[in-house]
């Protein structure tokens, strides 16, 4: 058995090393400026993410100066989480399209300017489960959660699958229509050209002729 739950807990380490997306990181913002975090996400896949302002004064109130504003929004601007004038917060939800979501944060204008440092966590797909939680709730034996565990894996495996070979297929449709464009556009230019060549020899065989050189 103990056996079983080492290879059970080295396929689920080795698939959510896969198939997790996440971004742990910690940014800095001067004073009026900005910064977008960008996260491939595909439609229906679960997505949480939390943040924080490191308080430069340990001990007291984040001063107001290191505030900031946050938005998520999804590839069509559909907001999915805004905050004003704060110093933590966190968002979770359920992609409703696939695409690329942005989280972008602002420090507001100061004078003198200061910098705001941000930690940031961010993930996706299995990554975004608290698996903590389940098993708490559940009260189920370790084998049924490692189990669990490798079923929601491999259906993001699965998924991921599918994904980017849709994927894949838009950017072949892409190149293809592409290169019809190219092609058209290098069939017009050279139409172009032997239509300018031959109106300039029409002209210097009539200039030519008016002066009597042929």
């Amino acid at each position: 058995m103990s056996e079983l739950l080492v290879h059970l807990h080295l396929i689920v380490s080795i698939g959510l090393i896969l198939t997790m997306s996440a971004h742990s990181m910690r940014f800095d913002l001067g004073s009026g400026n900005s910064k977008c975090i960008s996260e491939d996400i595909k439609s229906n896949a679960m997505t949480v993410g939390k943040y924080n302002v490191i308080n430069p004064n340990e001990g007291f109130p984040v001063p107001d100066t290191h505030k900031i504003t946050v938005r998520v929004t999804s590839p069509h601007s559909s907001s999915y989480h805004y905050g004003d004038h704060v110093e933590e917060g966190n968002f979770a939800f359920t992609a409703a399209e696939s695409g690329d979501y942005s989280a972008c944060f602002w420090a507001p204008d100061h004078k003198p300017p200061v910098i705001v440092t941000v930690d940031f966590d961010w993930r996706t797909g299995v990554a975004a489960k608290d698996w903590s939680k389940v098993a708490k709730k559940g009260q189920i034996e370790v084998m049924e959660l490692e189990l669990k565990k490798l079923f929601d894996t491999v259906t993001s495996i699965h998924d991921e699958m599918f994904y980017l070979r849709e994927r894949e297929e838009e950017m072949q449709q892409l190149n293809r229509a592409t290169n019809s464009k190219m092609a058209t556009f290098s069939f017009l230019s050279i139409l172009v050209c032997l239509s300018v060549a031959s109106l300039q020899l029409w002209h210097l065989k009539a200039f030519f002729e008016r002066k009597k050189l042929l």
